[in-house]
């Protein structure tokens, strides 16, 4: 078994693309006119390769979310509290994009893999569109963890 359990968001290839492009940009803008501008294409650029994930240190007892930057990750390691079961839960997840004179909100189907503790307290580990993906995490945190899963996709919760 893994002493890390690690999973991480990928950033489709459009996204990372133009977040490359921006920050070559920037770098050019930089280098040729030496304005400080050219800095926010930079910004921006690395904003758009970020990713977010989740990790559990299994001998030291340790959780952390980070966020990666061309595989630097950077995020706070806390101690594990004592999970009592592993959660696969279908929700749906909206994104908002504003112009100055137009707004118009997007909402998709998301699977969410949660860990419970405490009751009803929970933690995010893992988001994804693909449901058979999400019960491979969900029985992975069952087998290293050994937690139930409660599948939480459908109308009625049922306990795997």
């Amino acid at each position: 078994m893994d002493a890390i359990i690690s999973y991480k968001k990928e950033i489709p290839f459009v996204k990372r693309f133009f977040g490359i492009v921006l920050v070559l940009l920037g770098i050019t803008m930089f280098l040729i006119t030496g304005s400080f501008m050219a800095l926010i294409f930079i910004v921006i650029g690395l904003g758009l390769n970020v990713a977010e994930g989740s990790e559990i240190n299994l001998p030291a007892k340790t959780f952390r979310t980070f966020n990666s930057l061309f595989g630097f990750k950077m995020g706070r390691w806390e101690s594990i509290p004592n999970f009592e079961y592993v959660s696969v839960f279908k929700t749906k997840e909206s994104q908002t994009v504003r112009v100055v004179t137009a707004e118009t909100t997007q909402k998709y189907d998301i699977i969410l893999v949660n860990l419970f503790y405490n009751r009803n307290k929970h933690i995010t580990f893992y988001k994804t569109n693909d449901i058979k993906k999400a019960f491979e995490v969900a029985d992975h945190f069952k087998l290293a963890l050994d937690i139930d899963i409660l599948d939480a996709t459908g109308k009625e919760k049922k306990w795997l």
